[in-house]
C-alpha cells in the first residue's frame, strides 16, 4: 500500500513525533507506515486523514499486489 504521509507532514511542517502524538501512536508506527512496512488499521488511517484534513483515499492507495 502506497501512502503520502511524508508529503502531507511536510506540508504541515510537522515531525513524525508530532504526527504520532496527534494520532496517539508511537513514532515508530509512523515511520513504519511511511516506509510501507505497516498497513494501518481503519482507526489509525481515519485519524491520520483527520490530522491532514483530507480523505483516507487521498493518503493511502492500494497497489496491484494488495
Amino acid at each position: 500500500m502506497k501512502n503520502t504521509i511524508k508529503v502531507e507532514r511536510a506540508k504541515l511542517n510537522i515531525t513524525q513525533s508530532d504526527l504520532a502524538d496527534k494520532v496517539q501512536v508511537s513514532k515508530q508506527t509512523i515511520h513504519s507506515l511511511e516506509t510501507g512496512r505497516f498497513v494501518p488499521s481503519t482507526v489509525i488511517a481515519l485519524k491520520i486523514a483527520r490530522v491532514f484534513q483530507t480523505t483516507v483515499e487521498s493518503i493511502f492507495e492500494l497497489e496491484p499486489e494488495d
